[in-house]
């Protein structure tokens, strides 16, 4: 059980004027309002500056595909062990067209021919950045130059310092995970480990 009640979709609509103005696409992206905006919604200041970094941060025109971002939010919820997290970012990628046998090996990203060294070595920065304490160092930075320029860098690092604050609001407020989101992790991620924990 959530440890503070998300308003209404109504009513976090009505407080946030930022909201009204994405609720179209997270409509198409989710198919819903996420209870962890909802529950923001309470603070409108707070709901707008969290969707204004949302949609500089997830643009689908920066520098870095948005599928590789999609990829880099879900493992470092993983690296934070936010379910909630790791639900919502297989969850709009699947619906997002994602194709589901890459979804399905992302926890063995490493070893999967579906991922290019680029894809790769992102993920293992993604792992690194999240974790804590922090693992980024010099030969990780080597290698991402190899692939990645410095302006992609920071969009990647963006997304997980995106995340980390969605991973601690999550888990520090149980959000409920809502059902669509959670019968697909279930079936995607299951038999890998993953279950719905303080979230259902």
């Amino acid at each position: 059980m959530a440890h503070v009640e998300p308003l209404s979709s109504e009513d976090a609509l009505a407080n946030s004027e930022i909201l009204r103005e994405q609720a179209g696409r997270m409509e198409s992206q989710f198919g819903f309002i996420p209870n962890s905006i909802r529950t923001m919604s309470r603070v409108p200041a707070l709901a707008n500056g969290f969707l204004l970094l949302q949609k500089g941060v997830m643009t689908r025109d920066g520098a870095v595909p948005f599928e590789v971002k999609k990829l880099v939010s879900h493992i470092a919820s993983k690296a934070a062990g936010c379910l909630y997290c790791q639900a919502h970012t297989s969850f709009t990628s699947g619906r997002g067209g994602m194709e589901a046998a890459k979804l399905e090996a992302l926890w063995d990203y490493r070893t999967s021919a579906l991922f290019s060294d680029a894809e790769k070595v992102a993920l293992d920065y993604a792992l690194a950045a999240a974790s804590v304490p922090n693992m980024v160092d010099d030969a990780l930075m080597v290698r991402m130059k190899d692939h990645w320029t410095d302006e992609q860098i920071v969009e990647i690092l963006g997304v997980v310092s995106f995340f980390g604050f969605l991973n601690r609001w999550n888990d520090s407020m149980a959000t409920e995970l809502e059902l669509p989101a959670a019968e697909f992790a279930t079936n995607l991620l299951g038999e890998k480990g993953w279950d719905v924990g303080k979230h259902g």
